[in-house]
């Protein structure tokens, strides 16, 4: 592993941070977030001018590849899954009982009508591997000191967003905002994250919120319940004949 130790000190002396320590710093939060295996408990709340929903949600990941989403209320979405599995991904809707895959061009679609996409949610660990990563400055988020960190995605690569900025925490490495941008570099949404408390033995944000750059008074939030990390899970649970068995 890159030892940060050097990044901290070029930093606090204005000194140039090299793109490899930058992705560091990104695979850091990253492992932060999921661990070598994840399970979380949480509640989305959609929330629009006239209206709010709720779902409520099981998810499990393991390692950067492998990741499950069940719903599990209200009981017109409930037993709705999202399943990643390397480049793959797909939806099972109970209601039609069929598997359906999500194409590169669904990428940007809303999951489940919120305002995360379907990258968002499923295909998170793509910011280590698929963006080039360059330190622009520090700055403190209620008084947690950051890395902010520009990403652009490589050529080709099978992502959403063009650029993110991520400003990630010192001190645990956290992402305590993350700002999402098109190809044409216009700001479209932006993630903020707080209440910052132990779970499952480390750190987390406990509470995230989208925001569409455009859309006054729309935003969804993430409620994190109960987190677990760094336990056995086989590949076979990550699997389409998984989705379709399993319940709450």
């Amino acid at each position: 592993m890159l030892c940060l130790a050097p990044t901290i000190d070029a930093l606090a002396s204005d000194e140039s941070v090299t793109a490899e320590q930058a992705r560091e710093i990104v695979r850091r939060a990253d492992e932060q977030m999921r661990g070598n295996s994840s399970y979380v408990v949480a509640t989305m709340n959609i929330v629009r001018p006239n209206w709010t929903r709720s779902m409520s949600m099981k998810s499990w990941t393991k390692g950067q590849d492998l990741s499950l989403v069940l719903v599990t209320a209200p009981a017109k979405d409930k037993g709705s899954v999202s399943l990643k599995r390397y480049r793959e991904m797909w939806n099972w809707v109970p209601a039609i009982e069929r598997i359906i895959k999500i194409a590169p061009s669904m990428l940007s679609q809303s999951w489940m009508g919120s305002d995360f996409t379907n990258d968002d949610l499923i295909n998170q660990s793509s910011i280590v591997v698929d963006y080039r990563h360059q330190l622009v400055k520090r700055e403190a988020i209620e008084g947690d000191d950051c890395f902010v960190i520009d990403a652009f995605a490589k050529p080709d690569a099978p992502v959403v967003w063009s650029r993110i900025r991520l400003w990630i925490s010192t001190s645990h490495y956290l992402q305590r905002r993350v700002e999402f941008f098109d190809e044409f570099d216009d700001l479209v949404n932006t993630l903020t994250a707080s209440d910052i408390q132990s779970m499952g033995g480390r750190m987390l944000a406990a509470k995230m919120v989208m925001i569409p750059a455009d859309k006054p008074g729309q935003r969804t939030e993430l409620i994190t319940h109960e987190a677990a990390f760094d336990f056995e899970i086989g590949d076979d649970f990550f699997s389409k004949q998984q989705m379709k068995a399993l319940r709450d």
